[in-house]
């Protein structure tokens, strides 16, 4: 719910986000004609992240652990997997299901950030329930980068 760099998030994420598990998915169909490598690799990142916001997050400094939930890669994963093994092809694969991968980046993370941007009335104002829970838990000492990014909608500091 508190997304730090919005406009990053929508472009440098995906990008970084398709090499591992294209890199994967490649040895799987090169050695043993799997087709099922980027979703695999994407749920050992998924496995990964939660360990690293449960340990890091929660158990370091106790930041509430739906602040930091991981991307949703899984949907971008299965599209290129499907795309690959209708097609045959590495570089229709890059091609169609890497593009697939970026454009279904977004719109896949919709469904978990959706009930946050719910509207309420707090005090007389009205507001989502991410600037609630941004009231709610103060956070001191943020980054001014943050704040640069924010400029305009930073609501909760």
């Amino acid at each position: 719910s508190d997304w730090k760099d919005r406009r990053l998030w929508v472009t440098v994420l995906p990008i970084m986000g398709i090499t591992f598990p294209a890199a994967v998915q490649a040895v799987l169909w090169w050695r043993y004609r799997i087709a099922f490598g980027a979703t695999l690799s994407v749920l050992g990142l998924l496995f990964g992240e939660w360990v690293n916001r449960y340990f890091n997050f929660w158990g370091w400094t106790y930041f509430p652990i739906d602040f930091v939930f991981p991307s949703q890669l899984i949907p971008g994963a299965v599209v290129l997997d499907v795309v690959l093994l209708f097609s045959g092809s590495m570089q229709l694969t890059a091609v169609i299901g890497g593009l697939g991968f970026g454009l279904l980046f977004y719109p896949g993370n919709w469904p978990v950030m959706a009930p946050l941007h719910l509207p309420v009335e707090y005090n007389g104002m009205m507001m989502t329930l991410a600037d609630i829970s941004g009231y709610h838990y103060v956070r001191t000492g943020m980054p001014e980068y943050i704040r640069m990014v924010e400029k305009g909608t930073l609501r909760t500091f």
